[in-house]
Formats: structure tokens, sequence, C-alpha cells
């Protein structure tokens, strides 16, 4: 009993310091067994226990549909990004026109899951990336940054996750991410500071460079309005 409840406390601590345990998102060898509307079916259920031991009233008509719709966000959306058919295609192109400085997507709007509590992480990722001979679509970093945020996630390991994707996609290591973002599990529980973001950083190759990590930076800085 008493180390049951040590091990429950270490969990506590992990959940509550949000430490993640791994570059890779912890999977099941079994996970993709389970077609996308049995996963919803389970859920459903088990919603639907969880509604009714808080003591809801499910006849409500305000409530009556909340498992179902539940059920369907997680497999559909907010974890959308666990499903390896689902990665973005990411066409490359020659680079033509010999375009040899970074190119940075700023400002992409983020919304992701924080793995220890279930609630939202909102924020902006900032990637660039310098051309191997090979570019990008624009539009594919954005859709990249949302596939991997679009699963139960940390922070750091978003960063690593996204550049890593970027990296083996343009066959170079010249790829770098910095996230920021609020965690809900921060803002509206435990220490309730609603005011405080998480900004984090994956840097690859030339990246690792100060003077080059300085000036992605400074991009991120530059005011954009129209």
């Amino acid at each position: 009993m008493k180390l049951e409840q040590t091990f429950e406390e270490q969990n506590d601590e992990i959940g509550n310091d949000h430490v993640g345990s791994s570059q890779d998102t912890p999977m099941r060898s079994d996970a993709f067994v389970l077609d996308d509307d049995e996963k919803i079916a389970r859920i459903q259920k088990n919603v639907r226990e969880i509604m009714l031991t808080l003591g809801l009233d499910l006849e409500d008509d305000s409530l009556s549909g909340t498992p179902k719709r539940v059920a369907k966000m997680y497999v559909k959306e907010i974890f959308g990004g666990l499903h390896p058919d689902r990665k973005p295609k990411a066409s490359t192109f020659d680079n033509k026109y010999k375009y040899g400085e970074m190119l940075v997507e700023k400002n992409i709007t983020l919304y992701s899951t924080c793995e220890h509590h279930l609630l939202p992480i909102v924020g902006r990722a900032h990637v660039a990336y310098i051309s191997n001979g090979t570019v990008v679509g624009l539009s594919k970093m954005n859709r990249i940054v949302d596939y991997y945020a679009k699963r139960p996630q940390v922070q750091e390991r978003l960063n690593i996750q996204i550049v890593k994707e970027l990296q083996k996609v343009l066959g170079t290591e010249d790829v770098a991410c910095v996230i920021d973002a609020k965690h809900l599990c921060v803002n509206s529980r435990g220490i309730r500071d609603i005011e405080s973001s998480t900004v984090t950083a994956e840097y690859g190759g030339q990246f690792k460079q100060d003077q080059l990590r300085r000036e992605f930076l400074a991009y991120i800085n530059l005011d954009t309005e129209f």
C-alpha cells in the first residue's frame, strides 16, 4: 500500500511538473487495431460513464449528445495526429531560384493538448529552414505543425518532432522551431497563473550557431501587420 502511494505521488509530481518521457509519442503496438468508428463507440461509452459519475443528468437536451461529440472530437480532431495515415504529404521542389538564406514561417497558430491533464495548449510556432537544394510549400509547414500538435503532447517533444519531420522532408539538418504557448493546465488549474507562457526551441544544423540563431529570433520579432 505504501509503495502504491509512493508511485502515485511520483506520477502526480511528473504530471504537475510537465515532465516528458521520450521524443516519440508513447504508443502501444496495437494502437491502430480498432478503426475510428470502434474507437468513437468505446470513448463515447466511457465519457458517458464519467459524466454520470459526476452526477450530470444525461437526459437533459444540452448534455444528451455530449458523450458522442467528445468521442468524435477526440478521434477525428484534437487527437487526429496520432494516426500516421493523417500525416500531411509534403511535396518538395527544386530550389531553382537559388535562394540561399533562411526561410521563416512565423506565427503559425498552434492548438495542442497537454498529455498530463488533457487540457489545451494554445500558442504560436515559428519555423525556419535553409534550403539544401530543395524547398517545400509554405502551407505544408503549417500542416506539419498542426499534425504533430493534434495529439497528447509535451511542448519540448512537439518542437523536436516538427524539426525532425522537416529535416527528413527537406533532406537537411538546417531546421529550427520555436514555440511560445499557454498551457491551460498551468493557467486554469494548479498554480492558475493566467499570464505565464512556455517558450521552447529546437535548433538543427547551422541554427546551432549563435549568429544564425540570433538572425532567426530577430525575424520572429518583426512586426507583421496588414
